[in-house]
């Protein structure tokens, strides 16, 4: 019996992509769901009746919410493709403590930034950079978080790096300049197919950020 699995999803969001890069990692076909957040389908609303957001996996009818929480389950699903979670329960707990930095840093801060004018957006984008430096302090010289082999806070990570040509457009500052191993490495994870193919283009997701605040300064 074949598998079935299936994404529901949005193509802006950054934590869509993490389920899209994992799956691609290990070589899984998948049914991508482009979901209309506006008019949520049954089918989310069933697999998800707690939250009501994408991104959900629905793999063979059970579904697994929360972005992390489903590159994990698909790293110990496909558990002979290209491993993403340290075997060391060490170094594991340690990958699990940046990816989640990652969610209760990188994401609000980014969001704050493009929200926000004026003395409020200083502030946001000030403390962004601090964020994106301690991440690259993490990094150091190494080529990916873990090593040598891309792994679970790559993953966790990369999606936002789409974000970055909307940022500095609109906060009006340089995230190279700032960062310059950081990018560097973002560079080195677009060179990887199963990353190319889950990131929309900069200037797409700029246009969608554009929308999105005329929409809020219109409510």
């Amino acid at each position: 019996m074949a598998e079935e699995v299936i994404l529901l999803d949005f193509w802006p969001s950054p934590f869509g992509m993490r389920a899209r890069i994992a799956l691609r990692e290990k070589g899984v076909e998948f049914d991508m769901r482009e979901e209309d957040l506006s008019n949520k389908s049954p089918l989310l609303l069933k697999m998800n009746p707690v939250n009501k957001q994408i991104p959900v996996l629905v793999h063979n009818g059970k579904p697994v919410c929360e972005s992390l929480l489903m590159v994990q389950y698909i790293d110990e699903t496909w558990v002979r493709q290209s491993p993403l979670l340290p075997s060391d329960p060490y170094e594991r707990a340690r990958a699990r403590f940046w990816a989640d930095y990652v969610d209760k840093k990188i994401y609000p801060v980014g969001r704050t930034v493009w929200q926000s004018r004026g003395e409020a957006q200083e502030a946001a984008k000030k403390e962004y950079i601090e964020c994106l430096k301690v991440l690259e302090g993490e990094l150091g010289d190494k080529a990916y978080f873990g090593g040598e082999r891309f792994g679970y806070v790559d993953v966790s990570l990369i999606p936002f790096y789409s974000w970055f040509y909307g940022l500095e457009t609109m906060a009006n500052f340089s995230i190279v300049e700032e960062c310059p191993k950081l990018v560097a490495w973002a560079k080195r994870c677009m060179q990887r197919e199963s990353v190319a193919k889950s990131l929309p283009d900069q200037h797409k997701l700029y246009d969608f950020l554009l929308a999105r605040i005329k929409k809020l300064q219109a409510q």
